[in-house]
């Protein structure tokens, strides 16, 4: 019988070391894992390398509390409001290093991770100037397919230190279920070294089951399970809540004047 990976958001939060890698579940304003990012703020961690496809609320969060030095991303957005602030102006002002990936060969890298493969080839970027970009930073290289003798790009595989994935249902070994669309979530948890699932709800394994559209996140993958009730706030949660826009209208603009530390401590620290 595996042992119940059942834990606190402090203990959860104590896996992740300074400068490690972290990815996150959802997109933009959807299924980010806000309570335990905001456990983590109060942690003091820093010089943490956030890697994701299209990130947005969590990700800007955490560069407004100086908890990431490094970013790589296909885009950092705040959907119809414009790009992720506090991203856009750390990234201006030489705070924090951003690494532009594009959506196709972030996900082909995960691929790699997930099925444990030192890489993966990928068309259509060969004659941008990312390409030169990523060379000096050991993700991509070009190399000559054996077969065709063509030219071809391949990515290094990403295998992110931790992931922090929100879910619907989760059990105590960490069997869960994702309700709604999964975006690169499967891939993170089967790439990463760690995974640490914050769930709407604990369930019994049995109530898991019954579910067809389950997470691949079993407990050889899984090192902690942490009960998160609303815990995506103020990104939405499918099944659960919308996005609580006015929230989220509300950081970006007081971001965009400065304000995004005191807007998280007043509204994200202290409300879990």
């Amino acid at each position: 019988m595996p042992s119940s990976k059942l834990m606190g958001s402090q203990e959860a939060v104590n896996l992740i070391e300074d400068g490690m890698s972290i990815t996150v579940s959802g997109i933009t304003f959807s299924r980010n894992p806000m309570m335990l990012i905001s456990y983590l703020i109060k942690s003091g961690k820093k010089d943490l390398y956030f890697i994701d496809r299209e990130p947005g609320f969590a990700l800007d969060v955490l560069v407004a509390s100086g908890v990431i030095s490094k970013v790589r991303a296909s885009m950092a957005t705040f959907e119809l409001y414009g790009l992720a602030p506090s991203v856009r102006k750390s990234v201006e002002e030489g705070k924090i290093e951003f690494i532009e990936d594009t959506c196709g060969a972030f996900v082909a890298g995960l691929r790699a991770g997930a099925q444990g493969v030192p890489f993966m080839p990928v068309k259509g970027v060969l004659g941008s100037d990312l390409v030169k970009l990523h060379e000096k930073t050991g993700t991509w290289k070009v190399l000559k397919d054996p077969f065709s003798n063509e030219e071809v790009l391949v990515v290094k595989a990403t295998r992110p230190d931790v992931a922090i994935i929100h879910v619907n249902y989760s059990d105590e070994y960490g069997n869960a279920v994702i309700e709604g669309p999964k975006y690169e979530d499967e891939l993170k948890v089967r790439a990463a070294k760690k995974v640490i699932i914050t769930a709407e709800r604990i369930v019994p394994t049995d109530y898991i089951r019954k579910y067809e559209c389950s997470l691949s996140a079993t407990t050889i993958h899984v090192s902690a399970v942490v009960w998160a009730p609303r815990g995506a706030w103020p990104t939405a949660m499918y099944n659960s809540y919308e996005a609580d826009y006015k929230a989220i209208e509300n950081y970006y603009n007081e971001a965009k004047r400065g304000g995004a530390s005191s807007w998280i401590k007043r509204n994200l620290l202290n409300r879990w």
